[in-house]
């Protein structure tokens, strides 16, 4: 199949248009789809960035807080005191702290407890809101979480943020110590508390908000994050997709007064919730592309491929020479029905308009042979004519008779008939005749000898090509001072479609001219010689018509002297006993 061809072009460019299309749907889709998740990360972006600014707000309130009281509440600087030293003072500024702390908590919504450590009694004060550890059990689980963090933390410096703890349950706390002289103050906050109002945003079912360690250790959700493999680091003020194939959204602020990130992570298939149309219609859209183009190439192949193919296999068949190729008027369309018609109606015209040129050619032909067969040397009748009438001065009856009789049987030969092959044999008496006519106008200057084969007796051969070769050697190599001698040999060799006729026809003359002999290898017409090679001219052209198929005709000098022609034609399928007959003259 040539590349040029129509139906590759046709299917190139419905698989160009395809994949264009679906590109094109998918360029589209994807363009939404980010557009999608750039607008759902601004926005949960400032959602994040509100939370954490009111959060940091709140722990910066609580901050001035812990410090105004470390600083101007007298019973903080009480509990300084060992106790022992005044037991009843150091109780009653236990009771009023716990009464202000108390009283104080309840306006600060993130925090979960307030406490006071006196590192110099080993004593902790603990006040915890109303909706938090209302259980005896309660209680004294936090109690002992932050005595545990008190007991580990105090040799360590002071931090200027909020830290994280992670208890023994795995549970994280969010805590902040305030010291003075001997004595802490701090706040306690559940870390899950202080997410659980992003927690109520439309995530998606599997979205969450969680707090993370500078780490980026997750406080909640670890369980999801580790079997989705989820990675919660982040860039500042954008996202990234995370997790298997990448089907999370991620995305985080860090705190200015704790130590942790608050990060959001939003699974895409709520992000694309909005989307699901688009994605099926591209789907569709995908599925009808891979199967548009097979019913486009089906469609084109039937209503347009096909009728061109039949044209295009009419149009090689009649390049082989096939006249007879019709195209059917079938099912087809009306141009392509009119183009066959039309197609039909030229092939007739052009097979008549052929078998009359191929018949004007073949009259032409006829009426050019005969014109040639009919070509007479002027020169040759006028001279045989004064013979006679010189030999009827000089009464030699017998050599008159005898010239006349030959003038007859060449006159006869010459207008016998119309036919463009002659036998051999009747075209080797016709030259024998010739040349018996030229040994009586001039005696004892000319012999000549003829061998042919018997089986070529009975060959068809075109009239007068014998005779012409000899004419022109007795017109061109003869004179009064030599004897010319003419020496003719005929003979057949091959067998079946392969049989061919060598006819050799020598003198003894001084051969061609060097520059004769140049032009006559050469195949040009010496005409112009004032007609003096018109008779090589004949030849030539008469073997042209009748052998259009190829012949053989050369010109050469022998080795010994003399012009030598060689004619190679191709015969039918005679046959016989090679026998070589001499005629001599």
């Amino acid at each position: 199949m040539s590349f040029n061809s129509l139906r590759v072009k046709l299917t190139a460019a419905i698989l160009v248009f395809s994949v264009l299309l679906v590109s094109l749907q998918w360029v589209l889709h994807l363009s939404a789809v980010k557009v999608v998740r750039e607008q759902v990360a601004k926005s949960n972006q400032k959602l994040l960035s509100l939370h954490m600014r009111g959060l940091d707000a709140d722990l910066e309130e609580l901050d001035r807080y812990l410090y105004d009281l470390s600083v101007s509440n007298v019973d903080v600087q009480r509990l300084d005191r060992m106790r022992a030293a005044n037991e009843l003072e150091y109780d009653m500024a236990r009771l009023r702290l716990f009464n202000t702390l108390k009283h104080s908590i309840e306006n600060y919504r993130n925090t979960d407890i307030l406490f006071v450590y006196s590192g110099q009694n080993d004593d902790v004060l603990l006040v915890g809101r109303s909706d938090f550890g209302n259980t005896y059990e309660e209680r004294s689980q936090m109690r002992s979480e932050i005595l545990f963090m008190l007991d580990s933390g105090l040799q360590k410096p002071i931090a200027s943020e909020w830290q994280i703890w992670r208890s023994e349950s795995g549970k994280y706390y969010v805590y902040r110590l305030v010291k003075t002289g001997s004595t802490y103050l701090g706040a306690w906050v559940r870390a899950d508390k202080l997410v659980q109002p992003l927690d109520l945003q439309d995530d998606g079912d599997r979205g969450f908000a969680l707090l993370a360690t500078l780490d980026l250790e997750p406080m909640q959700h670890a369980d999801q994050v580790a079997l989705d493999s989820i990675a919660l680091n982040y860039e500042a003020n954008t996202f990234r997709m995370s997790g298997d194939d990448s089907s999370y959204l991620v995305l985080g602020e860090r705190s200015e007064k704790g130590a942790f990130h608050l990060v959001a992570v939003i699974p895409e298939s709520a992000i694309l919730q909005h989307l699901l149309y688009l994605k099926r219609l591209t789907y569709v859209v995908t599925i009808g592309a891979c199967i548009f183009p097979l019913m486009l190439a089906w469609y084109l192949r039937k209503v347009f491929l096909l009728p061109i193919l039949r044209i295009v296999s009419a149009m090689r068949r009649l390049s082989d020479g096939n006249w007879k190729t019709r195209l059917e008027l079938g099912a087809v369309s009306d141009e392509f029905r009119l183009m066959n018609h039309t197609f039909n109606r030229m092939i007739e015209e052009i097979r008549h308009l052929k078998i009359d040129v191929y018949e004007e050619k073949l009259n032409h032909q006829k009426a050019e042979l005969k014109q040639l067969q009919l070509q007479i040397n002027p020169h040759f009748f006028l001279n045989s004519l004064n013979i006679i009438y010189n030999l009827a001065t000089v009464r030699d009856y017998a050599i008159i008779q005898e010239m006349t009789k030959c003038l007859v049987a060449y006159f006869r030969f010459i207008f016998q008939s119309d036919a463009f092959y002659v036998l051999l044999r009747d075209e080797l008496a016709h030259t024998r005749n010739y040349l018996r006519i030229q040994q009586l106008r001039f005696p004892q200057r000319l012999t000549f000898r003829i061998d042919v084969d018997d089986d070529a007796l009975n060959c068809p051969i075109p009239p007068l090509v014998i005779q012409n070769v000899v004419e022109n050697s007795i017109k061109h190599a003869f004179n009064l001072d030599d004897t010319l001698d003419i020496r003719i040999e005929v003979s057949a060799a091959g067998t079946g479609s392969e049989r061919r006729l060598l006819v050799r026809i020598a003198d003894n003359g001084p051969g061609f001219p060097p520059e004769v002999l140049d032009l006559l290898r050469q195949e040009r017409d010496l005409v112009q010689d004032e007609g003096r090679r018109i008779g090589i001219w004949n030849l030539r052209r008469r073997l042209r018509l009748l052998y259009p198929s190829g012949y053989r005709l050369t010109f050469e000098n022998a080795a010994g002297g003399g012009a030598l022609v060689t004619m190679e034609l191709a015969i039918g399928n005679e046959g016989g006993t090679k026998h070589v007959s001499h005629l001599a003259g």
